[in-house]
């Protein structure tokens, strides 16, 4: 695992993972077939570049932290994972989705459990519950889909 050695080092990691998450929706909103799909997922897209931009306001600023716990319906751990394909439907699209939310928070997880501050430990529980936040829409939107 990575090792930090500084808060603006973690933030640059922060920012860069959320431009990949940037680029994974957008990728996917050009490579899917129906119009509802890719503009949810270029709708996703957006929301990366907020979190890009509300991270570099955090790096200038500093951070603060807000302890509250995120909810988890547990879909993420009892559904396979799928594949990207143009012609996918929308309980898929959001399997993905619930999928690399899940595995963007464990990484979060498992970098504020290493931490070696404070102040590195609270940026990564922040990543972590921010991940939670949009996992739990997509297992949230999978229940109403598949209801």
């Amino acid at each position: 695992m990575k090792a930090f050695k500084s808060f603006d080092e973690i933030m640059d990691f922060a920012i860069n993972a959320e431009i990949e998450s940037y680029n994974f929706y957008k990728m996917l909103a050009d490579f899917v077939e129906r119009p509802e799909m890719a503009e949810m997922l270029s709708g996703l897209a957006l929301q990366e570049l907020g979190h890009k931009t509300q991270l570099e306001a955090m790096k200038i600023a500093g951070i603060t932290i807000d302890e509250e716990e995120v909810g988890d319906l547990g879909i993420t751990d009892r559904v396979d994972s799928v594949e990207p394909d143009a012609k996918m439907d929308y309980v898929d699209l959001l399997i993905i989705g619930m999928k690399k939310e899940e595995a963007a928070r464990r990484l979060y997880t498992a970098l504020a459990i290493a931490a070696q501050t404070r102040e590195i430990r609270d940026v990564f529980v922040l990543l972590a519950r921010q991940e939670a936040e949009h996992k739990m829409r997509f297992e949230l939107e999978y229940d109403l889909a598949t209801f």
